[in-house]
C-alpha cells in the first residue's frame, strides 16, 4: 500500500468515528461508479440530511490546507456520483448535503475539521 492510500484509509476510518460519536449513522463508504467516488456517504440525525463527505487527510501543510484539494473538477465527479447514488437508491425525499472533513495526522495524534455544506 502506498504511503498516501494509508494515510487516506487511516483518514477515511477516523472520519467515520468522527461522524458516528456526532449523530451520524454511516450508510455506505468507499461508493464508485464510472463517474468516481464518494468515501462517505452518511445520514445526519440532526438534520435529517443525506450527506456526501469527502475526506481529505494530511500529515503536513506543506501542500496547503486539505480541503483545497477538492477543487471544481473534482466537485463536479462527486456531484455526479451523488446524482447517480441518489437516482440507483430511489432517493427521492432528503435533503442532500456535500461536506468535506479534513484530518489532519501527527505520529499517533490527529485533529478533525468538518466543513458543512463546503460546496453546492
Amino acid at each position: 500500500m502506498y504511503l498516501n492510500q494509508g494515510t487516506g484509509k487511516i483518514g477515511e476510518n477516523l472520519a467515520c468515528q468522527y461522524l458516528e460519536k456526532n449523530n451520524y449513522k454511516i450508510i455506505k463508504r468507499n461508493f464508485r461508479c464510472r463517474q468516481g467516488e464518494i468515501d462517505i456517504i452518511a445520514y445526519d440525525k440532526t438534520t435529517n440530511e443525506l450527506v456526501l463527505v469527502e475526506v481529505k487527510a494530511r500529515t503536513s501543510l506543506k501542500y496547503g490546507r486539505p480541503s483545497e484539494a477538492v477543487e471544481r473538477v473534482k466537485q463536479q465527479h462527486i456531484k455526479n456520483v451523488a446524482k447517480y447514488y441518489i437516482y440507483k437508491n430511489k432517493i427521492t425525499d432528503k435533503p442532500t448535503r456535500f461536506d468535506v472533513i479534513e484530518v489532519f495526522l501527527n505520529n499517533s495524534n490527529y485533529k478533525i475539521e468538518h466543513i458543512k455544506q463546503a460546496f453546492e
